[in-house]
């Protein structure tokens, strides 16, 4: 896998809003951790599991930040995974560790984020 360009691909499918397009790039079985779900959902554990509930949360997500836009600083590869670190919603740097099933599609992700 070119790791840079499934980063390029991810963060131009967030500033593009386009909800179908994010999901592409997702298993149905996703699971993702991110201090993001507490402020969004108020689900305190932070994280959600299926694709349909993420596809939700990141609905909600998007309307509530309609100015959203990733800003890419770096990639980084390890086996069957990346880490890109990027500028993200309010002024936050972020670090996203996704970590890719035997088709290519993300299947856990784990988000952090300065404060």
């Amino acid at each position: 896998m070119d790791a840079q360009k499934f980063a390029q691909e991810w963060i131009n499918s967030w500033n593009s809003h386009d909800l179908e397009n994010i999901m592409d790039h997702y298993a149905d079985d996703i699971e993702i951790i991110t201090p993001m779900i507490k402020l969004v959902a108020g689900i305190e554990n932070g994280s959600l599991i299926g694709k349909d509930l993420i596809k939700d949360y990141w609905n909600k997500a998007l309307l509530k930040f309609p100015d959203l836009h990733f800003e890419l600083i770096a990639v980084t590869s390890g086996v069957n995974s990346v880490a890109l670190y990027y500028k993200s919603i309010m002024n936050k740097m972020s670090i996203e560790v996704m970590f890719f099933d035997d088709k290519g599609l993300v299947n856990k992700m784990i988000a952090h984020y300065t404060n």
